[in-house]
Order: C-alpha cells, then sequence, then structure tokens
C-alpha cells in the first residue's frame, strides 16, 4: 500500500488510535526528534510516502475528533464523578518538561460509566484543576453528589469551590499508601495490611458499617501510635473524608471507593505512550491520547451497568441523598476553619 496518498493509507488500514500513534511517530521522525525504534517503525509503516503537508492534513482530520469528542454537551445527570490526573513528557520550546494529563470519568443515573473529559495542563496547580472543572460545568455536568479522588491539595480546593454541594470521598487506596509512607520502613507492611488486608480480615476498608470501622480505626492507632506517630497522625486526620462511601448501600461502595478505575485507564494510556517515549507537542499528547480514551468509552459505555435506573430512583428516594448533602456542607465547614 505504499503507493497510496499517506492519509488514505493510514485511516484505511489503521484504526483510529493507531493512526495517531503513527502520525505522532512520524511528526518526531520529520522533526528530527526520533529514536532509531521509531524511525523504522514509521519507514516499516510508510516507507517514505509522507512529507509535512500530508502529516498535517492527517492530524487536522484526527484534531477535529479529538475536539468533537472534548466539546461533546454533558446531557443528564452524573451523580458520581471520579478526578485524577497522570504525567507526559512532552518537548516546550527546545525543553523537555512534564505536563498533567486530566481526566474526569462518570456514572450517569442510568448506571453507565463514561470518560466525561480530559485536558493536558502545565501542572496540578488550584488554578489548572479548577479550569478542569469549569470545562465539565460548562458543557453541562450539574448535580453531582459524590466526587472520589486523591487529595491532592489543587484538586479538592477546586472540588470544594466548583462542586460545594458534592459530597468528597479520599480515595481509600491512595490514603492506605499516605499512611503506610509516613510510617518507619519496618511497619509499612504490617500497617498497610491494616488499612487493605484482604476480603477475610476485618479492616476499615471492608468494614460494613461506619462504627465499625471508626472501631478498627481506634485499635490500629492504639497498636501503632508508639512507633508510628505521623502515620498514625495521618489515619486520624484523613478517616472520615475517606469512609463518605459508607452512605451508600453496600452493594454501591466498591466502585466508588477508590479512584482506580481511572488508575486503569492511565495505564493503559501509559502504555500506549511508551513507544514515543517524548511526544514532540502537546497536540500530539491530545491526539493520541482522545483516540485511545475514545476506545475505553466505547468499550465501558457497552459493559453492564453498575444499577438499573429503577434502582438509582429508588436509592434517591431514601436518606441517602440528604445525607450526602449534609456531609458536603460539613466537609465545606471543616475546609473553611
Amino acid at each position: 500500500h505504499r503507493n497510496q496518498p499517506f492519509k488514505t493509507m493510514i485511516f484505511e488500514n489503521y484504526s483510529r488510535s493507531e493512526a495517531a500513534l503513527i502520525s505522532c511517530m512520524v511528526e518526531m521522525v520529520l522533526n528530527g526528534v526520533s529514536t532509531r525504534k521509531v524511525s523504522k517503525v514509521v519507514e516499516t509503516l510508510c516507507g517514505t510516502s509522507y512529507s509535512k503537508s500530508t502529516v498535517s492534513e492527517l492530524c487536522k482530520e484526527l484534531d477535529q475528533k479529538v475536539k468533537e469528542f472534548r466539546a461533546r454537551p454533558i446531557t443528564g445527570e452524573y451523580p458520581f464523578l471520579t478526578i485524577d490526573a497522570t504525567y507526559f513528557k512532552v518537548r516546550e520550546n527546545h525543553r523537555i518538561v512534564s505536563k498533567a494529563f486530566m481526566i474526569a470519568y462518570a456514572t450517569d443515573d442510568q448506571g453507565h460509566r463514561e470518560i466525561l473529559g480530559f485536558g493536558v495542563y502545565a501542572n496540578e496547580s488550584k488554578e489548572t484543576w479548577k479550569n478542569f472543572i469549569r470545562d465539565l460545568k460548562a458543557r453541562g455536568l450539574r448535580n453531582v453528589l459524590m466526587i472520589t479522588s486523591d487529595a491532592h491539595e489543587g484538586l479538592c480546593d477546586a472540588i470544594s469551590k466548583e462542586f460545594p454541594q458534592a459530597a468528597w470521598q479520599r480515595c481509600q487506596f491512595h490514603f492506605s499508601k499516605n499512611i503506610a509512607e509516613k510510617a518507619p520502613k519496618k511497619y509499612q507492611a504490617g500497617i498497610r495490611s491494616e488499612q487493605i488486608g484482604r476480603a477475610h480480615v476485618r479492616t476499615p476498608v471492608n468494614c460494613t458499617t461506619i462504627e465499625e470501622a471508626r472501631r478498627k480505626r481506634d485499635s490500629i492507632i492504639a497498636d501503632y501510635q508508639d512507633v508510628a506517630e505521623g502515620a498514625m497522625t495521618c489515619l486520624d486526620e484523613g478517616f472520615e473524608s475517606s469512609m463518605t462511601v459508607m452512605i451508600l448501600p453496600k452493594y454501591l461502595r466498591q466502585y466508588f471507593r477508590t479512584s482506580n478505575h481511572i488508575e486503569r485507564i492511565n495505564r493503559e494510556l501509559k502504555r500506549r505512550s511508551k513507544v514515543i517515549g517524548v511526544f514532540p507537542n502537546e497536540a500530539s499528547i491530545l491526539r493520541l491520547m482522545c483516540s485511545v480514551l475514545m476506545k475505553l468509552n466505547d468499550a465501558a459505555q457497552a459493559k453492564r451497568v453498575l444499577f438499573s435506573p429503577k434502582t438509582y430512583n429508588n436509592l434517591m428516594s431514601t436518606e441517602v441523598k440528604n445525607k450526602l448533602i449534609i456531609l458536603a456542607n460539613e466537609q465545606q465547614l471543616l475546609r473553611v476553619s
């Protein structure tokens, strides 16, 4: 197929995500910043049937798809939102810098999961997180009841300002990691097993009631206070925000107690970016990552729903919604004090 026009050949022979990957590699070759491996892959796939203008044309078409997916209106209700970020290296002004790639993953009132938004930012600051969340709101995101994330200060500040009515669930996986890291090395494994444990071990994470979880917390603090004071302070101060999920019925807690589902997405993005190493520009990050996310989003939409509309409506007719709103107000007061 080397005699075909470059753009036609790429789109006819490769999926959208593969086309984005190839366009990124070709850009690297044209800019003189590719590795020997990338140059070899490009030559094998494309021969020499490309130029700056043909690559530009390909990128233009891919960019339009990125724009459409990123700017699509958010309709309907998304009560559960998870937000996270990962990093990619990119060339900028003759330097290699790390850029934050932010992702919002939500569950709607029909039980479907969806990748709502993503973007590349200079860093994770209060300002960049605020801009990311405001973009989601501008596209129509509203009535969020609970947001799961790690405890990054910039993200927490943006959540409290942009969604003050949403209860915050501190990711239990990140929280357990934060606690263990503050302990002396020889106690880290023990503390980690106390926090996460296995299904048959009674830990705060798998307790059935908040009262039981608090008793387990007190027990852990009593056992480790003398040898890991910093870790126990971390556990004590962050515990309640990591247990927001206990307001939900037991069958829903596993889905919203951590941001691990975004971590799995991040791992796939990292896997696809490995061949690139350092992206030639910011647009190439968006091009490739959007193509991968669109594919992952299609897969998420095809999966079994987390709950039915009837189950959700029944849930909203209980005290759960009011309890989440009350907790959100309490969390707001705590941030101000």
